[in-house]
């Protein structure tokens, strides 16, 4: 399974999953979520295998989020707004962001990744 494995370096989240991932000897493909966001058609593709509601795609605590408003712009948006504000800035998207084309996970939960990563 090939993996794709979203991250932000200065990230202390995705630091932690990449370890776990290194660890548990799972190959993955890493893409710097800020030099080269997923494009909307990846992120609509990944919204739609998680079956997580698209606000779970925010960076909620981001300071990026904060200064946009999105705390209150978010609920009169259309998912295809959505998903094209998250194209724009990867520091808008919750990170690490992790997939094989089918399954999908945002964050980092222990738990999740021995579910869906563990080799």
């Amino acid at each position: 399974m090939a993996i794709t494995f979203y991250s932000y370096p200065k990230c202390g989240t995705c630091r932690k999953a990449k370890k776990w991932l290194d660890e548990e000897g799972t190959s993955y493909e890493e893409i710097h979520l800020v030099e080269a966001p997923p494009s909307k058609n990846e992120l609509e593709k990944m919204y739609k295998n998680s079956g997580l509601d698209i606000k779970k795609f925010f960076n909620t605590s981001g300071m990026k989020y904060r200064d946009l408003g999105l705390k209150d712009r978010l609920p009169a948006m259309s998912d295809e707004e959505k998903l094209e504000l998250l194209a724009t800035d990867g520091m808008l998207i919750k990170r690490p962001l992790t997939t094989d084309g089918k399954t999908v996970t945002v964050g980092f939960k222990e738990p999740e990744f021995e579910q869906h990563w563990k080799v």
